[in-house]
């Protein structure tokens, strides 16, 4: 498990992926609010996303946010990708991540390139599979990256130098 990554000493920007307007029906008659899913970053290899829900759009974007803040984690990133390729799966959905070479950019669907943008990834290749929710491809995306390791710490792991790794 990662240490517990500190909000308040990384600039953050937020990225608004979806609003949904839910209604419960009661007695009275219905009951309106708003989701709101939000993806935060720096651009330097740090990204999280969040859910809130209020009567208000502003104010579920606020708790989103605050939301994100919790589950901020660390993406490594080689260059201006990813260090190699990856399969995030979130319920139904299933987000397939690919290193790809300088001046590629980010070539992924909207919320998929809304996590890797914020994350600071600036050349990678994706693809969606099954569920088009965009929560569930926020968190698959985010799944995806948590299972990203570096070469580097592949060989502390395991007690080897990166060149025998890599051989």
């Amino acid at each position: 498990m990662q240490d517990r990554i500190d909000a308040s000493v990384l600039d953050l920007k937020e990225k608004l992926v979806s609003i949904n307007r839910v209604t419960k029906v009661v007695k009275g008659g219905r009951n309106f609010r708003f989701s709101a899913l939000v993806v935060i970053g720096d651009g330097e290899g740090h990204v999280g996303a969040g859910m809130g829900k209020a009567t208000e759009i502003p104010e579920a974007i606020r708790k989103a946010v605050e939301d994100a803040k919790h589950k901020l984690i660390r993406v490594p990133i080689v260059g201006t990708t990813i260090p190699h390729e990856a399969l995030g799966v979130f319920g139904r959905g299933r987000v397939l991540l690919l290193p790809a070479p300088e001046g590629t950019g980010v070539i992924a669907g909207g919320p998929a390139r809304a996590v890797l943008e914020t994350a600071g990834v600036k050349d990678i290749r994706t693809k969606s599979y099954g569920s088009n929710n965009p929560a569930n491809c926020v968190k698959a995306t985010i799944e995806g990256l948590k299972s990203l390791r570096t070469a580097e710490e592949v060989a502390r792991t395991r007690g080897k130098t990166v060149e025998e790794i890599l051989g």
